[in-house]
């Protein structure tokens, strides 16, 4: 199907609702085990037995990120891609932006996890992806923003990391080498120092901006406190979530749609945001499965342990039921919104629960999105980070408003945090007020918390 072809059966099949949906994902799903079967000798193994015909998921094993590295070679579709090919080609900074082979598009996880993820995305996927980001730009903008989108200039900010073969610095790389696009898009590395990131912002001033949800809220801050001028139509955030209080605060302070997209590089057009801040799924492309710790499904309406991840379009590399390691809540019944499409919301990434030993020998763990909610309603908090340097010590790094005290505000900040450990039992659990300012990780982003187990390279110097 052609990328025209694509795009236009995404906006058909979302307009006829559920039951076509959900054909297309059984036909895509069968489509893709076939395939897998075919030319990939770690599923060919691993699919030995089934079905000629599979069009429930429940019938394929899961696979993770540990085991799909480990046999690379095998799993993947080409036989022209090697390991040791891709490791080589994403150690090169200075082939960002590259394909690799000249047709694959070549992306690298962190290792938030423990296991470095090397990803190959094929132009099918690449097509999918932007028939999908299509549809979802038609979700979010109404004929009328899209008038003063383009009266504005149709300039476009992105602050985000550039740097590696991380999605974002491949995407920045491909920026630069357009000419016309440089014109109209500003890629921002997010390391920059705020007041340098808050001048390059206010000269350009996009119609559009989009950034990392931290950074989203900082820069929200430097807007409210007068230092950043700009008067974006739509701000579209990614990578870490937010208390939903959060999004209401960026939408005033910048007098804009705020918008988000919960992805991963193993399929960037996961999920897009809507009016009631509700994760639409884009099932017609992507089975999302929340299951328990065992795997079980989990109903609709209840927190899953973890999420199963199948990717209809990516044939190189299929991803299919892969253990995507990050907690959600399937809504149970129709948003409010209109959107026909199934509703998620994300509540954190499983390895960054932090837990603690009780007395009781029992171990106890809080989900990054409890602590999150305390500390966004503490005055005078920027930007925060919260790690775990022992089973039963916390570092909190803070990054107070221009103005704040920043006496005050660690004193509300560790009243909260200390509320909430003695409620779970933890009044044993030290909080140390850091000297250190929040730190970003490698691939430029901040996580609001770090749990022990974490490789101290997740948390930034």
């Amino acid at each position: 199907m052609t990328a025209l072809g694509l795009m236009l059966d995404a906006r058909r099949v979302h307009k006829q609702g559920a039951e076509m949906l959900l054909r297309r994902q059984q036909d895509r799903l069968a489509g893709i085990v076939t395939y897998a079967r075919n030319h990939s000798a770690y599923y060919r193994e691993l699919y030995h037995g089934l079905p000629e015909r599979v069009s429930d998921a429940a019938l394929l094993p899961v696979v993770s990120k540990k085991t799909l590295m480990a046999r690379f070679d095998d799993w993947v579709t080409d036989p022209k891609i090697s390991l040791a090919q891709v490791q080589s080609f994403v150690d090169d900074p200075a082939r960002v932006g590259e394909k690799f082979l000249g047709q694959y598009t070549a992306l690298t996880t962190s290792g938030t996890t423990g296991t470095r993820g090397l990803f190959l995305l094929d132009q099918h996927s690449l097509a999918v992806t932007a028939a999908l980001s299509t549809r979802m730009l038609g979700a979010w903008l109404s004929p009328a923003d899209v008038v003063r989108i383009a009266a504005h200039g149709g300039r476009i900010a992105m602050v985000n990391a550039t740097g590696g073969h991380f999605a974002s610095a491949v995407a920045a790389a491909g920026l630069r080498k357009n000419r016309f696009r440089r014109r109209l898009i500003d890629v921002l590395p997010v390391q920059l120092p705020v007041p340098e990131l808050v001048t390059r912002l206010s000269t350009f001033r996009p119609a559009i901006l989009a950034a990392y949800a931290g950074t989203g809220a900082l820069l929200a801050g430097e807007q409210q406190a007068g230092r950043l001028r700009i008067d974006p139509i739509l701000v579209v955030l990614s990578a870490e979530g937010l208390p939903v209080t959060e999004y209401d605060r960026i939408a005033a302070a910048f007098g804009a749609t705020v918008r988000q997209s919960y992805a991963a590089t193993e399929c960037p057009f996961l999920t897009y945001s809507c009016r009631e801040n509700w994760l639409h799924v884009n099932s017609d492309w992507v089975l999302l499965e929340p299951v328990d710790a065992d795997h079980r499904p989990v109903p609709p309406g209840q927190q899953s342990h973890t999420t199963l991840l199948t990717n209809l379009a990516n044939r190189v590399q299929p991803i299919l039921r892969y253990d995507l390691g990050d907690a959600v809540l399937v809504r149970p019944d129709s948003c409010p919104c209109g959107d026909r499409l199934p509703a998620v919301r994300v509540h954190g990434r499983t390895a960054d629960l932090l837990t603690f030993p009780a007395h009781d020998e029992e171990l106890v763990s809080i989900t990054p999105l409890t602590v999150s909610t305390l500390l966004d309603r503490v005055p005078g908090i920027d930007l925060f980070q919260v790690v775990q340097t022992s089973p039963t010590e916390l570092r909190l790094r803070l990054h107070p408003k221009a103005g704040a005290d920043p006496g005050l505000t660690w004193q509300a900040a560790r009243t909260e945090i200390e509320n909430l450990l003695t409620g779970h039992d933890l009044a044993h659990v030290t909080l140390i007020r850091a000297d250190e300012l929040p730190q970003q990780t490698p691939g430029g982003k901040y996580r609001t918390v770090v749990p022990y187990t974490a490789s101290p390279h997740d948390a930034g110097p």
